[in-house]
Formats: C-alpha cells, sequence, structure tokens
C-alpha cells in the first residue's frame, strides 16, 4: 500500500491540473491560479514521499512527468490564451499560448533523458514556468504599479510566452533549490533567493511571483558569470 502513495500524490497533481484547465474556460481564474499553487505542493510531496519510502519507479517518473505537463504547462498556457485573448481581437494569436504546453513537453521529455540534471537544471523547470504566470492575473488585476495596460498587453503576454518556451528547453545552467547542506557559502545564493522571495511576497503578495522566477534566472546567470 505504501508504495501507491508516491503515484497517488501525483494524480493529485494531474487532478489539480485538470480542475484548472476547466476553470479558466469557465472564466474562474482565481480557481485557475489556486490549482498550479496545489499541483506544486502535490509535485513537493510526491518526491518527498518517493525518497521518505524509497519507493521509486520507472511509472512514476513517467507519471509525473504527465502530471507536470498537464498542471504547469498545459494549464497556464490556457491562462495565457485567455490572457491574450482578452487584450486582442486577433482570433490567431491567443492560440500561441499553447507554445507553453509544446515546449513544457519537450523540456520534460529531455529532463527525463539528460544525466546532467541533479545539482543543477539545464533549463528552465516547467514548475517555474507554471508559478510565473499564476502571478500574472494579479499583476492586472491589482496593477500596485500602475502597468496594467503596458503588462497585459498582448505583444508582451506573446514576447513573455516566447521567452519562456525557449528558457524551458535552452541548455542555461540554473541552481537547483535542494539543499545537500545548509552551510552560508554553498548556499548563499539559494538563501537570498529565499529571503528576497518572502519579502516581495510580503509587499506586493502573489503579484511578485513573476518578479520571483526572473530573479531566480537572474541570480543562476550571475552565478554561471562567476564561474
Amino acid at each position: 500500500m505504501l508504495s501507491h502513495i508516491p503515484n497517488f500524490l501525483t494524480l493529485c497533481n494531474l487532478a489539480c491540473g485538470c480542475i484548472g484547465v476547466v476553470a479558466v474556460f469557465g472564466g474562474d481564474m482565481k480557481t485557475a491560479v489556486f490549482m498550479i499553487w496545489a499541483g506544486a505542493v502535490f509535485d513537493f510531496l510526491d518526491g518527498f514521499a518517493a525518497r521518505l519510502l524509497k519507493k521509486y519507479s520507472a511509472i512514476g517518473k513517467d507519471l509525473d512527468s504527465l502530471a507536470d505537463v498537464v498542471t504547469f504547462s498545459f494549464l497556464p498556457a490556457t491562462i495565457m490564451f485567455s490572457l491574450i485573448e482578452n487584450s486582442s481581437s486577433n482570433l490567431i494569436l491567443p492560440y500561441l499560448g499553447f507554445l507553453l504546453v509544446l515546449f513544457g513537453a519537450l523540456r520534460l521529455a529531455k529532463f527525463n533523458n539528460d544525466t546532467r540534471q541533479g545539482d543543477i537544471f539545464y533549463g528552465l523547470p516547467v514548475p517555474a514556468v507554471g508559478i510565473f504566470v499564476s502571478g500574472l492575473p494579479y499583476i492586472l488585476a491589482i496593477d500596485y504599479w500602475q502597468i496594467g495596460d503596458v503588462a497585459g498587453h498582448h505583444y508582451l503576454l506573446i514576447a513573455v510566452t516566447i521567452l519562456l518556451s525557449i528558457l524551458m528547453v535552452s541548455d542555461v545552467k540554473l541552481m537547483s533549490l535542494k539543499f545537500s547542506s545548509f552551510g552560508m557559502k554553498v548556499n548563499w545564493q539559494r538563501y537570498l533567493l529565499l529571503i528576497s522571495a518572502l519579502v516581495l511576497l510580503l509587499f506586493w503578495q502573489f503579484a511578485a511571483l513573476p518578479i520571483i522566477i526572473s530573479l531566480y534566472v537572474v541570480l543562476s546567470l550571475a552565478l554561471n558569470i562567476g564561474e
């Protein structure tokens, strides 16, 4: 029975993605965004449970990728589709949002067959893309910085979609948030990111999520330059 716990948690992640997609097309963006966050929790828990119980399997690995492509690629793609559709009268442009699911699937296929992935990631992880996109509706709805007209413009949304898609399948080295130890010398960049994320969330709540993911990429690139 214990061996099924990690896969059950993965299926909960997948269920979150499915519910979120339905919510987007029902106009319930708040629920859709919440489903990305809930999926991220289940995505963490299934890996944690597999390590704790020492229950690893090829089926579990493939199932995890299938769940991730729905929750962190297809669901964000539908959100992007909806945001672009709301800001453009062009019937074709909103479909560019689905680049996220195409490149997300490619990213996951590469990840499963790339032995380099470990303490660092090569390319932007799909959960990070999901978290980034989940903050966009809050930026547009709350508009802390009075940039709603710019941030919600379909050309900018399309540019963000293309950039995220490229980052997913790129060979850019990005730091993993897994701690092999807790020493400051080897983990200062992780601590900096976590502290910055807490401060940004305190001031701007969920609208800060795209900024946090952007900071994660920038810090990783800075570390690459310093190597």
